[in-house]
């Protein structure tokens, strides 16, 4: 859990540092990184440490430096393609999203789907038949897929991938199925986090 903590921690910076960039900013200190995301500046320099990210008590950190080492901690200086089984609503939202990947290093570059009337083999992220799925997967060396298919699909469509040697999955069905020693599987359940978050809203609320 430490160690995901400390991913997440490292997106929250590198989103601050981009924004800092684009406001002309070359260098900054831990203390500026540790106000802006309200934690403290030694848990920045720990989480900088630990992955090689080098700056100066002085001179601080050089922005761009600390960007391009975080892309390479997140594997985000190299492309990484994604495929979607499930062309439903969801589905379809992140197709619609799909360019908007491109900045982080991730490409959407094909999707599919068991509705034949849903294939479209001609659209700028093709939606093909399910029955490609394999020679797609082995031909273009994906590792990584999202699913959005229906539950009653959703532990074969997953099995399925595990099976092609799909790396990481995106599980976006309401089944939780467990990561194997191959295969690190993040479900993502929306309903539960809408839920959780309405809970605490509610609860601010009505402390105040």
């Amino acid at each position: 859990m430490d160690n995901q903590d400390r991913i997440k921690r490292l997106l929250n910076y590198k989103t601050l540092l981009n924004q800092l960039q684009n406001l002309g900013f070359v260098k900054v200190f831990s203390d500026n990184i540790a106000d802006a995301l309200g934690v403290s500046a030694s848990l920045v320099r720990k989480d900088f440490a630990i992955f090689g990210i080098a700056g100066s008590q002085k001179g601080g950190y050089e922005i761009a430096s600390i960007v391009g080492k975080i892309n390479d901690i997140l594997g985000k200086n190299k492309e990484q393609k994604v495929v979607l089984v499930g062309v439903g609503r969801l589905g379809t939202a992140f197709l619609q999203f799909g360019k908007g990947f491109h900045n982080e290093g991730i490409k959407v570059v094909a999707a599919f789907d068991i509705n034949p009337e849903k294939v479209d083999e001609t659209k700028e992220i093709p939606v093909l038949p399910m029955a490609k799925l394999s020679e797609f997967v082995q031909e273009n060396e994906i590792k990584f897929a999202i699913v959005t298919v229906p539950e009653a699909a959703g532990r074969q469509t997953i099995e399925l991938l595990m099976s092609e040697n799909i790396r990481g999955i995106l599980n976006f069905t309401s089944l939780k199925i467990k990561s194997t020693d191959k295969t690190i599987i993040n479900n993502v359940d929306i309903e539960h986090e809408l839920a959780r978050l309405i809970y605490n809203v509610n609860q601010l609320y009505n402390e105040d």
